[in-house]
């Protein structure tokens, strides 16, 4: 028996009888991001990058100049796993700035979630010269979207791979690990109780969009459904839909028809705000 078997025969267990300490302890594990380290073929952009500290304490790498374009990350990624868009933008003349998100990377905390990955590129958007475009992927892509409706102002924003709504993550989290109903229910509201925004509330199809956006997502994603580009794309007017037959949720960001497609909609919102 390995442990997450161990770990779900525990939760279906205690769960029933004493849900609220188990869901507590759901709702740690959800929150706690694990260390990951940079491939090789992230190590040359590492070298080439210029780390910066914002001013609340968040890390961030630095390449090129020109109009900036702000990136995050996902749930435990990390911001050279953008080095193709990251080199195309840099050749194109533009100034790129990938956040480490909280408690990831170099920047503080031990815990994380949207509303803080949200309130990141806030708080980076603040200090840095009026964006050109946020691209977000998986987590950073729904955050990015989540972080519109809190203020944050971008000419353009591209979501790689994002979810529609907070809830159904939690929910099938919550069903891996083997929470019983009641259980779950707790772990749902613990979460949003620590985020400060119920998970009902971080749903697409509640926000206004109305800037340009670009949705990027495989066919062949296994972590996030390609169902979720459509959900957005359908919530937001001024948006186009790129589904790709194959990347995965990782590979995907390499994809050429991905960064071309990048490029087309920063330098069409760039000429149609110089006109």
């Amino acid at each position: 028996m390995n442990s997450l078997d161990l770990l779900r025969g525990f939760n279906a267990t205690v769960g029933r009888v004493a849900p609220r300490h188990v869901a507590d302890q759901a709702r740690r594990r959800f929150m706690t991001p694990r260390d990951t380290h940079p491939r090789d073929w992230e190590l040359p952009w590492l070298e080439r990058a210029e780390r910066i500290t914002l001013r609340f304490g968040l890390s961030a790498l630095r390449w090129g100049s020109g109009p900036t374009v702000l990136l995050m990350h996902g749930w435990e990624g990390r911001p050279t796993q953008f080095a193709s868009l990251i080199d195309a933008l840099v050749q194109a003349g533009y100034g790129v700035v990938a956040l480490d998100a909280p408690a990831h990377g170099h920047s503080p905390g031990r815990e994380a979630n949207i509303v803080l990955f949200a309130r990141a590129l806030l708080e980076a958007a603040e200090e840095l010269p009026p964006l050109q475009g946020v691209v977000g992927h998986s987590m950073g892509g729904v955050s990015a979207m989540l972080a519109t409706q809190l203020g944050l102002r971008t000419q353009a924003l591209v979501t790689i791979a994002a979810p529609s709504r907070v809830l159904g993550m939690l929910r099938g989290f919550a069903r891996f690990i083997g929470l019983p109903p009641r259980a779950g229910e707790q772990f749902i509201r613990r979460v949003g109780e620590h985020a400060g925004i119920p998970a009902e509330d971080i749903d697409v199809r509640r926000y206004r969009l109305d800037i340009p956006g670009l949705i990027v997502h495989a066919e062949d994603d296994r972590m996030v459904p390609v169902i979720e580009a459509g959900r957005i794309h359908e919530a937001w007017s001024d948006s186009q839909l790129l589904r790709l037959e194959g990347g995965g949720h990782q590979r995907v960001l390499a994809d050429p028809r991905v960064v071309a497609a990048v490029l087309h909609l920063f330098d069409e919102v760039g000429l149609r705000a110089s006109a």
